[in-house]
């Protein structure tokens, strides 16, 4: 995956600060243990559209089996750790997907809302995937290396998915506008938080 597609595809309006991944590096367990609940949250969230949504077809059979790829990433990871020595550890606050609710528009009809919800879905997969295609070049450890590339593509997919899923419903140019907004607000986010490199986000 090269950097053109990361700018031109994923639509980052910021790149990630090329500190985060030697920071990260150095911190290699408390990204694991933040990925996995990364992962958890990603698998719940899905599960919570399901839920609000069971009458979309369209949306409840394209969430199942992403449901299942974010649990199996979930296990993964966790099998990532066990092989170091490390544990699970306490979930931390996120501090960027609590900002990033910040620009949830309030009200609208009920696909609206949806449509709010499968952009942000889309945008944190967006910034994962850069995030590990970063990992994937320069971390240090072969196995995590590997680990990371597959899951960059996977979660490029994911990306998709939900901005497909989303001009389903809304159409084209009504969620092409929303994005655009969504992507100069999340590197407002981006901008202001500080460069942690335990954290995935």
């Amino acid at each position: 995956m090269s950097e053109k597609f990361t700018n031109h595809m994923l639509g980052l309006q910021l790149p990630t600060d090329p500190r985060w991944v030697n920071i990260a590096q150095m911190n290699i367990e408390d990204i694991l243990v933040d990925h996995a609940y990364c992962e958890q949250k990603a698998a719940s969230s899905c599960i919570s559209l399901i839920v609000q949504y069971p009458d979309k077809k369209d949306l409840v059979d394209m969430m199942t089996p992403v449901v299942a790829e974010e649990w199996s990433h979930f296990e993964r990871v966790i099998e990532q750790l066990n092989k170091r020595g490390m544990k699970l550890g306490k979930q931390r606050k996120d501090e960027y997907v609590i900002r990033l609710q910040g620009i949830l528009k309030k009200g609208g009809g009920r696909e609206e809302q949806l449509v709010e919800k499968l952009l942000m879905n889309a945008l944190i997969e967006a910034r994962s995937c850069e995030r590990f295609k970063m990992l994937h070049l320069h971390i240090e450890d072969e196995e995590l290396k590997k680990f990371y590339y597959e899951l960059m593509v996977s979660e490029a997919g994911h990306y998709k998915n939900f901005l497909s899923l989303a001009k389903s419903y809304m159409g084209e140019e009504y969620v092409s506008k929303r994005w655009k907004e969504f992507l100069v607000e999340e590197a407002k986010i981006i901008e202001s938080l500080e460069v942690r490199g335990d954290r995935m986000h």
